[in-house]
């Protein structure tokens, strides 16, 4: 009997992605790329999409230019290029009009990109749908993705079921997007089984990433089972957070009796040494090195493992808040590390009552926020969802997706004591389009569409970044921030550069004198501007100030344009912590409103 082929695919940008937050410049990739083909074991390799077009936008460099020139070598030399997007919100964070999400799948397939992997955080079937149409219509090959996750509702039957609809849309393949590394590899291997058993032609991908260490005996099951490629990565990034490193994945399948492609490891080496050339030259500045580590601490709260920098950073934010608060009423304080232990516990309470929704980005941000303002709750003698954000309630609403479980009672209760009503219909309808509106936009500015009108794709997908790019704003601002980093640095970059830690505020004081407040948090990090083109220090919002829950309350200025801050709740300003002009760091409590 023939020995089972099993292929490969470097997720090249998503190696980037869940270490860091940029990507390399296109001179950077071009120079890559013929390394990459000379390593001999790839058949596939993940270009583009996700946040690779975005964050080219913000360090200044035209993201079409980009994925032209990294996707032209490997068509030529006969390997497939694929991208990730997010069904109902596309390449971004919020929802995109369905005309513009059919304009994304012509520009990339236009582009070079071969494959379009697409999933919805809530695994809701109607969120592929067009996404499969629209790629399929572009003459791209639809790869639809399950995005795993360990609960008791997350059965190989509900799998199934959703594999079900995907087929009948016409997804040319199944990708089991098992993006914390939490699927239990004997689950995932059943998983692929029954759905090679029941579709035969349909190929299945697997793509885990390393965190809690399931991954490597993931991978070894789902190809016994039937899997046709495997995501793998290379080193310095490879492990930790990130994805298993191609030369173990190649020998263990080799021993299990997989025919695999040969590594040439003078180029693996070359590979190895432009990657980490990229780290030296920028890259690193923003790479955590918690990233490099994998955890299994991650196994219980299936939060994915790229999130653990922004939880460590919000942990450390609310510590001072949440320790005044356990004084204040008799409690033991908490160190980082009992608050991360506590935090992990409590999305595990959190996550099945909000309808265990996937714990994959936005919804995983969503639950760990919502845990984490419990925590503070409760250290207030408050009751647990005393805080609930709008982005959450958006989800809570059924305004992204049917939430794959049900919500607690009290939940429900919550939502209809705030008259808040459940969305029950498709998620698109609410979203119509703006391809008219931007085109206009193009022409009020006398700028060309572009080739393919892929520049009109990007001015209606990523807007505000566009136009900095455009302007030379968002250049302007990435060298900045780039040459403060170097300053603080002082050295020559190591594999993976910390990132500047967030600092712990003085703020005892305020949770002191208002033990029940609730704090403010800025969005990102940036200038704080509590009003907008205002010099004075003493612009921040005076102690009584109304605030209403949902509406900004003030900005923050970041390298890519104003992002607001938003109060959780309705109420008065009791105290402001960051004066007008400040510069914050995401997480950081800015003021407090009771």
């Amino acid at each position: 009997m023939a020995k089972k082929e099993i292929r490969f695919s470097l997720v090249y940008r998503d190696m980037w992605q869940s270490s860091g937050k940029y990507q390399p410049r296109v001179d950077q990739l071009v120079r890559v790329a013929p390394a990459i083909i000379d390593m001999g074991c790839f058949d596939r390799v993940e270009t583009n999409g996700g946040a690779f077009e975005q964050v080219n936008l913000l360090y200044g460099e035209n993201p079409n230019v980009a994925v032209r020139k990294w996707t032209a070598p490997f068509h030529k030399a006969g390997i497939q290029t694929h991208m990730l997007e997010r069904g109902l919100n596309a390449l971004r964070m919020n929802p995109v009009p369905a005309d513009v999400r059919e304009l994304m799948f012509k520009v990339k397939k236009a582009q070079g990109t071969d494959i379009s992997r697409s999933f919805c955080g809530l695994n809701d079937h109607r969120n592929l749908k067009l996404s499969i149409e629209y790629a399929k219509k572009a003459g791209m090959i639809s790869q639809a993705a399950l995005s795993i996750t360990h609960s008791p509702i997350h059965t190989v039957e509900y799998y199934l079921q959703v594999v079900d609809k995907l087929v009948e849309y016409g997804a040319d393949e199944i990708c089991l997007k098992d993006m914390a590394g939490v699927g239990r590899p004997t689950f995932l291997a059943e998983l692929t089984s029954r759905i090679k058993a029941k579709y035969p032609k349909i190929v299945v991908q697997y793509h885990g990433h390393s965190g809690p260490g399931f991954a490597p005996a993931s991978m070894l099951e789902v190809a016994r089972a039937g899997a046709d490629y495997i995501d793998v990565a290379v080193e310095p990034l490879s492990w930790g957070k990130v994805h298993p490193d191609v030369i173990t994945i190649q020998q263990m399948l080799r021993a299990d009796g997989f025919l695999v492609k040969d590594i040439n490891m003078d180029a693996y080496m070359q590979v190895r040494s432009l990657t980490q050339e990229f780290i030296d030259d920028f890259l690193g500045y923003w790479i955590n090195p918690s990233n490099a580590r994998m955890t299994s601490l991650l196994v219980g709260c299936g939060l994915p493992g790229g999130m653990m920098g922004s939880m460590m950073a919000d942990l450390k934010g609310f510590k001072a808040a949440i320790n005044a608060s356990e004084r204040a009423n008799g409690k033991p304080e908490s160190t980082l590390d009992s608050l991360m232990v506590k935090l992990f516990n409590e999305v595990e309470y959190v996550w099945p009552r909000l309808g265990y929704p996937p714990l994959v980005t936005p919804f995983s941000q969503y639950v760990k926020n919502t845990a984490l303002m419990n925590l503070l709750a409760l250290s207030q003698n408050k009751p647990r969802f005393s805080t609930i954000d709008k982005d959450t309630w958006g989800m809570i609403l059924g305004k992204m997706g049917k939430l794959p479980g049900k919500l607690a009672p009290e939940i429900v209760a919550l939502a209809k004591e705030k008259g808040m009503e459940f969305y029950t219909g498709n998620p698109q309808d609410e979203y119509p389009d703006e391809l008219p509106k931007f085109r206009q936009m193009m022409k009020d500015e006398g700028w060309d569409c572009g080739q393919d009108d892929e520049e009109l794709f990007e001015l209606a997908m990523h807007e505000r970044q566009y136009r900095d790019y455009r302007s030379g704003i968002a250049k302007e601002r990435f060298n900045k921030e780039l040459s403060e980093l170097k300053a603080k640095a002082g050295a020559p970059i190591v594999v993976k550069r910390p990132v500047v830690e967030m600092p712990e505020f003085d703020i005892e004081k305020y949770v002191e004198k208002y033990p029940k407040a609730t704090p403010v948090q800025a969005p990102v990090k940036g200038k704080i501007l509590w009003q907008i083109d205002v010099d004075d220090a003493s612009a921040a919002p005076v102690a009584g100030t109304p605030v209403k829950a949902g509406k900004a309350c003030g900005y923050v200025q970041t390298y890519y344009g104003i992002e607001e801050i938003i109060p959780a709740l309705d109420g008065r300003i009791v105290a402001v912590t960051a004066a007008q002009g400040k510069d914050v760091v995401k997480g950081e409590i800015v003021a407090f409103v009771e």
